[in-house]
């Protein structure tokens, strides 16, 4: 299949319209801002509302006494790692004058269409049918479709360029298309706007998960034509053996797992991204039950709005600040300043004001994480690079992305066996009226999702604190990357 790849990209067609050594205007916003919008957003809605659609509109808890719903998602994603695995081994060996990468993000933009419709043509009735729909349907989309875009994506700022502060640039405007989309669109819009009107109407959820599964099929097509993998194409001046010369994915997965680096970067992956699905998904709920009244169209969209101005004002700093303090200082800072505005949620969780300005204060903390992580992380696959004389950027990115699949799954599983388990009562619509009403929730099941929201990133924002301050590759990345120029200039000599 590779092989068919290689030659499908050799087609002129398929060619970049990036030709330029430097980072260009349109690459900045045409690859990196705008492109990946559609995807991003149709994501960011799907992990903030999917649940909420399984749950409340098939009302799936009580399929195997909730059981269901805690097992699959988990499940899910462990079988998803495997496909990473894979995916990350197909970037690796794809060979083409386009890179590796980028043709799997061109590959992936039809099948996230798909995957996402099929996501709510859940067939009415038979449970067990429903079930088995849910459970091919989700992994269609998180197993495959979008696997291939995140990993192909999450790629382009570390295989952009070796220039340290355009990398960085490109990793700021990267997040602020997942900021734009998730944070102004997905929390805002939706559950001020959308949410309230589709109610739990199967065939309304189904036109607008289509609708967002559409938009993002041009959109990342642009993404792929408006970048460039420069690091990728440096191996063309290498020698003939050079080129031949090929890890195994052993050989790479003992690089990874040798690596101290490599071991904290990704052990502070899992850890905040746990806390961050767990947030994530149970916002609506927390809305909806604990803070607010169901779909008020107003409480959570006050969350977001306070929440998440940070991350707007933000993005005009982070990168100044982390020049001066470094990527790792800045971002240890943030994660104790993240704990502090979870502590004050937690403190007065029912109170709407103090809520609001702990979600303020935790997302300034948020920002160096959320802006400059893809820039440290490239940091880290260029010290293996210089370390081992081989990039591992596609089992790299494997090993990122089944952290981020399992834990999201454990994340949806943990909210959906703590909401069974404490008599979670899904809200009821009426087909004659069209009118959906939401329940009251008791005390045990307002807990669980006060924790999940805003209790567990207390504790995790001082455990990646903790794990960040012995990540220290910013000391010798300067002096790594030239070495590394150093080899490739000497190899295309000889």
């Amino acid at each position: 299949m590779v092989s068919r790849i290689n030659k499908f990209f050799e087609s002129p067609l398929l060619a970049s319209r990036i030709g330029s050594e430097d980072i260009t205007k349109k690459e900045k916003y045409l690859g990196y801002l705008l492109g990946p919008t559609g995807a991003l957003l149709l994501n960011g809605v799907l992990a903030s509302y999917l649940n909420v659609f399984y749950t409340d509109v098939l009302n799936l808890t009580i399929v195997g006494g909730g059981l269901f719903l805690a097992i699959f998602p988990i499940v899910s994603r462990i079988l998803g790692a495997f496909i990473n695995i894979a995916i990350g081994r197909w970037i690796d060996t794809t060979k083409t004058k386009e890179g590796k990468a980028r043709p799997w993000l061109l590959i992936s933009a039809p099948l996230i269409m798909l995957s996402g419709i099929l996501l709510c043509i859940v067939p009415s009735g038979n449970v067990t049918v429903q079930a088995i729909w849910v459970l091919i349907s989700f992994n269609f989309f998180y197993g495959l479709a979008f696997n291939l875009f995140n990993m192909s994506h999450n790629l382009m700022v570390p295989l952009s360029t070796r220039n340290i502060e355009q990398r960085g640039n490109l990793s700021v405007l990267n997040n602020i298309a997942n900021t734009m989309m998730t944070g102004i669109l997905g929390a805002l819009v939706f559950p001020a706007v959308i949410l309230p009107i589709i109610g739990a109407n199967q065939k309304l959820w189904l036109i607008t998960i289509s609708t967002l599964s559409i938009i993002a099929f041009p959109l990342i097509v642009l993404e792929y034509y408006f970048t460039r993998e420069r690091i990728t194409l440096e191996s063309h001046g290498a020698s003939k053996d050079s080129q031949k010369h090929m890890p195994t994915g052993k050989q790479q997965l003992k690089a990874i797992f040798t690596d101290k680096y490599c071991l904290i970067i990704f052990a502070y992956f899992a850890i905040s991204l746990v806390a961050a699905q767990l947030k994530n998904t149970s916002l609506v709920y927390y809305c909806n039950y604990v803070l607010g009244s169901y779909n008020d169209g107003y409480t959570q969209s006050l969350v977001s709005i306070l929440g998440g101005l940070p991350m707007g004002i933000g993005l005009f700093a982070v990168w100044p600040i982390a020049k001066k303090f470094g990527k790792k200082n800045t971002t240890v800072a943030g994660f104790l300043l993240m704990a502090m505005g979870s502590l004050v949620c937690f403190i007065a969780p029912k109170s709407l004001p103090i809520v609001l300005a702990g979600q303020f204060i935790k997302n300034i903390g948020a920002l160096p994480s959320a802006y400059i992580f893809m820039a440290l992380f490239a940091d880290v696959l260029d010290h293996l690079e210089w370390k081992n004389n081989f990039r591992c950027d596609g089992m790299a990115m494997s090993v990122y992305s089944i952290i981020l699949t399992v834990s999201a799954g454990v994340a949806t599983g943990a909210l959906n066996l703590g909401l069974s388990l404490s008599g979670y009562v899904a809200p009821v619509f009426d087909a004659t009226t069209g009118i959906t009403t939401g329940a009251a929730q008791g005390s045990e099941t307002q807990f669980v999702i006060t924790f999940f929201f805003v209790g567990l990133e207390i504790m995790t924002g001082f455990i990646c604190a903790g794990l960040l301050h012995f990540l220290d590759v910013e000391k010798v990345i300067v002096q790594e990357q030239k070495e590394i120029l150093q080899r490739g200039n000497t190899e295309a000599i000889g």
